[in-house]
């Protein structure tokens, strides 16, 4: 193999397991974070997040020398930029509305920071979730920093033979909790600047991708990821669409589905209290953000899943006035929310654009009694949440008048709360 060192910039939910599954073939890999606690934490042989299997992997390849982190770039064979690509709100001129649109900044860093140690003979690969265009933009982005390096771009002439540094796009398309099987497993998109760009990437990622790496160009393949999850927010839209109106009219949605289901070629999905991570609400965005006058049912899509947190607390008010109603000689202060579930899925410590989390803010803020919060994947809140606390299942259950139930970890299938004040937005506990 052509690459002896892979340098992996991120070290969070992607870029660890990324790097641990190169370092686990024993190749050296140099794990760049700029926060030190996670370098640290590896440094160690311990890990910073929550992904089963992921701890004895870190463990073995530190112990054994293929891993270090560090905040600072050093040179390598192959530079893998696993690093956020939120969304900023911003006034689309054309539609006159605000549309959350790419924040780049974090590649661009990170762009800068490896230009200095490239050379020539280097692979760069964006695995950052990115709107079309980011991988060409990111190849601008450091011709500018090494005007002594030549690299591909959308309209250069440069050819295979005179390129420098190499540069592609391979999204990462894992499941949370599933990650280190998934990377080995699952298929890969690859798309290369240009041919050579594409070849080199596949060679790298056969290093321990067992699934095929299914070539492309850059743009396509930031578009296939873009297209992924914006096709599982539109179907989780219709789902959600579906719990408000079974609602209205006095259905039990969840019945409804699964008797919808039973058609061979139906498969409705689950409705939830609106969706979150970093990549089903934020992909469609950047979709959006590019042609917003095309992408007419995948942007209705974003503001329905948007809406949901908001009938939800709609439906905690409702409930804290049931209770009062049937409790007189009480007052809103006296009564006691639990929010079963903060994560952005079942069984994950990730907090990421979560609506759970949010909608668990939002009725702290708006009501004068007491509200707790049930994460059993976390041991903390983050400093910057103060308007609610952490509880155990079991106080929450002897101490709350109204139970929210929105993420369906296994410990509340496992643990059932009966209430007549309850809200059961995953059809667990109804």
């Amino acid at each position: 193999m052509s690459f002896n060192t892979i340098s992996v910039v991120g070290l969070g939910y992607i870029g660890l397991p990324t790097a641990a599954m190169f370092a686990s073939r024993k190749v050296k890999v140099i794990g760049v974070d700029v926060n030190q606690h996670a370098v640290d934490t590896i440094n160690r042989g311990e890990i910073h997040i929550v992904e089963p299997d992921l701890d004895m992997i870190v463990h073995a390849a530190v112990t054994e020398g293929y891993l270090k982190a560090t905040t600072t770039p050093e040179p390598a064979d192959a530079f893998l930029i696993a690093v956020p690509t939120p969304f900023k709100s911003t006034l689309n001129k054309e539609s006159d509305s605000v549309i959350p649109e790419p924040d780049l900044s974090y590649i661009k860093k990170a762009s800068e920071a490896i230009a200095p140690v490239l050379k020539k003979g280097d692979l760069v690969i964006l695995e950052s979730t990115s709107p079309v265009g980011a991988t060409e933009q990111m190849a601008v982005w450091l011709a500018a920093a090494r005007p002594d390096l030549t690299f591909p771009g959308p309209e250069s002439s440069y050819t295979d033979t005179n390129i420098d540094v190499n540069v592609a796009h391979c999204p990462e398309r894992v499941l949370p909790g599933h990650v280190v099987r998934e990377l080995v497993e699952n298929d890969r998109v690859i798309g290369g600047i240009t041919a050579k760009c594409s070849a080199r990437s596949v060679e790298l990622y056969k290093t321990f991708v067992q699934g095929e790496c299914v070539i492309t160009n850059a743009r396509t393949a930031e578009m296939a990821k873009l297209t992924e999850n914006s096709c599982r927010d539109v179907q989780i839209a219709f789902a959600n669409e579906l719990s408000i109106i079974c609602d209205k009219l006095d259905i039990d949605v969840w019945e409804l589905i699964s008797l919808a289901n039973r058609h061979p070629r139906i498969n409705i999905l689950q409705p939830g209290p609106g969706v979150g991570g970093h990549c089903i609400a934020v992909d469609p965005w950047f979709i959006v953000s590019k042609t917003p006058e095309q992408a007419q049912m995948i942007h209705t899509a974003r503001k329905v899943n948007d809406a949901k947190p908001e009938w939800v607390i709609g439906k905690v008010k409702l409930a804290i006035a049931d209770f009062l109603q049937a409790n007189p000689t009480k007052t809103t202060k006296d009564v006691t929310v639990a929010c079963y579930g903060l994560a952005f899925k079942p069984d994950i410590d990730d907090l990421r654009e979560s609506p759970a989390l949010n909608i668990a803010k939002q009725v702290a803020e708006i009501h004068s009694g007491t509200v707790i919060g049930v994460e059993p994947n976390i041991k903390e809140l983050p400093a910057s949440i103060t308007s609610f606390k952490l509880s155990s299942i079991e106080k929450a259950e002897q101490s709350a008048d109204v139970h929210l139930l929105l993420v369906d970890h296994k410990e509340f299938k496992n643990h059932a709360i009966k209430s007549e004040y309850l809200i059961d937005t995953k059809g667990v506990w109804k």
